[in-house]
């Protein structure tokens, strides 16, 4: 694993409840995770070959840094990139046309909920591509796609995701302290009603959102008076469908 940032070190922490083998090549870290083996250098291992070479570097470090572990790949593996804007040919340019698989993971991974879009290149299908959705399965949910531009649009959705969601999270609470409640009370009120709405919604058998929200709402009541002025003319679904739109064009430019 070149690098152990953040996101780097919320993923291998769920990738080690699995039978693989981590070691670490980071000079900035100050400890490895119980049962990763940590190297500040790439020198220190730099005969030995791996199963998978994982991408966790900044963007802009990739063109200097990925083609001296190139040699380290062993027979039959392949590179595993959560390197966000770097595409499959890039990578498998600078590892010498080794397979490659990109994974866009989010913030959540980090409790084992995230959301992942994986995407592969045709020489990293079948096994490769099957060990990588398990990798991200041990993480939260993984979602193979079969093209780089809908990693882009993955991006727009569950990469970016969180950010909306925290956003609208606070704006509610904000809401609600306006109605007289403290912090505390509203984070309690707010926060438990998304969850428990979320946690229906994901019943196995468990109706259409649109089902589940007009089960809430009854004619003349006080959820119909909520939603009205919450997205009766659309606001909240054009605003979501510019947000989207927003964030991919964005993944686009940063390619």
């Amino acid at each position: 694993m070149i690098g152990c940032g953040k996101m780097g070190g919320a993923l291998l922490s769920h990738w080690m409840r699995g039978d693989e083998e981590f070691t670490i090549v980071d000079p900035a870290l100050d400890a490895a995770p119980d049962g990763a083996r940590l190297v500040r250098d790439r020198s220190t291992v730099a005969d030995e070959r791996f199963d998978v070479v994982i991408v966790a570097i900044k963007p802009q470090m990739i063109d200097d840094i990925l083609p001296d572990y190139a040699p380290m790949l062993a027979e039959g593996g392949y590179v595993l990139s959560i390197a966000a804007g770097c595409s499959l040919a890039r990578l498998s340019r600078l590892t010498g046309g080794a397979p490659v698989v990109r994974v866009m993971p989010n913030l959540p991974a980090a409790v084992g909920k995230g959301v992942s879009g994986i995407c592969a290149d045709d020489a990293a299908q079948g096994a490769p591509l099957a060990h990588a959705r398990a990798m991200m399965e041990r993480t939260g949910t993984a979602v193979v796609v079969d093209s780089e531009d809908k990693i882009d649009r993955v991006t727009a959705v569950a990469g970016s995701g969180p950010g909306y969601v925290f956003e609208i999270a606070r704006a509610y609470v904000e809401a609600a302290m306006a109605m007289g409640f403290d912090r505390e009370e509203a984070r309690a009120l707010v926060l438990g009603t998304m969850e428990g709405a979320i946690a229906m919604a994901l019943e196995p058998d468990a109706p259409g959102l649109e089902d589940l929200r007009n089960s809430v709402t009854s004619k003349g009541g006080t959820t119909a008076a909520g939603l009205a002025a919450l997205n009766g003319d659309d606001t909240i679904s054009t605003r979501l469908r510019e947000t989207l739109e927003a964030a991919y064009n964005r993944a686009v430019e940063l390619r």
